[in-house]
């Protein structure tokens, strides 16, 4: 069997946790089948993929359509392909037209829902109604549609009504064991040395936040909470890659405030190499994961694998992560119903996110407990190889009808 996976991210351009997905379903899938994979941001050298660049013709036209351009690129060469297999909208129209042009059963994995992220309205124009469409046409004629959680999958049935539940199974986003773990011997003191030469102090609690700095993460809202910190504790946050100018003038102000009250506020905004990142993990007291919408959060995964208790909202698939009183905290929140996760009671939430934080770094005995109970848990639920395997059945599943 030979299977396509058409993808945005693939390294060396990964910058989200549909990427890392993508990335590690790759290479485990080729413990069992043929896999090719399609990307964009140019050719790859890497044996089984292809990368595609915007056709000259689009290159100086909306973000959506430059993304058409190279999905009609990627549809043509899936000539050959058993199954296609695509992640997010942007790749979503290339596998509905390979498709109808090689006669293939598409299936598409759901990261995340269009219509549930209304802020990139801000970001992508009036592409944003060209991303919907490509995402609700995939999705209504897919063969099989792939949820990372059960949260989303229910988002998919209520967004998308028209898709039938028989056709959408439930097969949560895995991760890397061997490559998230707490480094030990020497591994730990070159950890020791950089977290240092970020300015983070590892002799002090911390709370680490690690994500994009768009809307749905939720950092506004963590960096009200963290002023309920106690004065002895870092708040350290890897945030970049802002949507929008007027998002990252908005966090850079409330960073600049919170640094004017208290210190130890770390803000790393460039994307650190893994190595670099499970150090700065390693360091912490507990990971928070602030996300008013989140189908799963690969990131409270790797924070778990490295032995990181977590506090997350209670939303999405966040809560079949965080084992609440067990592998970490989750905040209870009231959301709008206009699609933007929005509080309900926002100070609310920001008191309750701030309490659950207070109660993580209070008592660093009990968060290391935790942490430990975090890492079997990802051990035993979120492991790729049952990942893929569960994968593979959703393929001869559309493949035998």
């Amino acid at each position: 069997m030979r299977v396509d996976l058409l993808t945005r991210e693939y390294p060396p351009h990964v910058y989200g946790g549909a990427g890392v997905h993508v990335t590690e379903l790759a290479a485990v899938l080729r413990q069992h089948l043929e896999v090719q994979v399609r990307c964009f941001d140019g050719p790859r050298d890497a044996p089984g993929v292809s990368g595609y660049d915007v056709p000259a013709g689009l290159a100086e036209h909306n973000a959506a359509l430059r993304t058409f351009g190279v999905d009609l690129l990627m549809a043509a060469d899936v000539a050959g392909a058993d199954v296609v297999h695509s992640h997010t909208w942007y790749a979503n129209l290339g596998g509905h037209v390979a498709a109808l042009l090689h006669g293939v059963p598409h299936i598409v994995t759901a990261h995340s829902l269009e219509p549930l992220r209304p802020w990139k309205a801000e970001q992508l124009g009036g592409g944003y109604a060209l991303s919907g469409w490509a995402e609700r046409t995939a999705y209504e004629h897919a063969d099989a549609v792939i949820a990372v959680s059960g949260g989303m999958r229910d988002d998919i049935l209520r967004v998308y009504p028209h898709v039938h539940p028989d056709r959408v199974h439930v097969v949560h986003n895995g991760i890397d064991l061997a490559g998230w773990r707490r480094p030990e011997g020497e591994d730990a003191e070159r950890a020791d040395a950089t977290v240092r030469a970020l300015g983070i102090d590892p002799t002090r609690p911390a709370v680490v936040f690690v994500g994009r700095i768009t809307r749905q993460k939720g950092l506004p809202y963590l960096l009200r909470a963290a002023e309920h910190l106690p004065a002895d504790v870092q708040l350290v946050l890897c945030a970049g890659a802002p949507d929008t100018p007027e998002i990252a003038r908005e966090v850079a102000g409330l960073v600049e405030d919170l640094r004017e009250r208290r210190q130890g506020v770390v803000w790393i905004e460039q994307m650190l190499p893994r190595a670099e990142l499970i150090a700065v993990l390693s360091a912490g007291t507990v990971f928070v994961c602030p996300s008013v919408y989140e189908p799963l959060g690969i990131v409270n995964l790797e924070a778990m694998a490295c032995g990181l208790p977590v506090v997350g909202t209670r939303t999405g698939g966040i809560p079949e992560v965080v084992d609440d009183g067990v592998t970490g905290w989750l905040v209870p929140i009231e959301q709008v119903s206009d699609g933007t996760g929005t509080p309900v009671h926002p100070a609310q939430f920001v008191a309750d996110l701030g309490e659950a934080l207070r109660q993580a770094v209070s008592d660093t005995g009990r968060a290391a407990r935790m942490g430990l109970a975090a890492r079997e848990r990802v051990e035993e639920h979120f492991a790729w190889q049952a990942i893929a395997e569960q994968t593979v059945r959703v393929y001869r599943s559309v493949l035998e009808g």
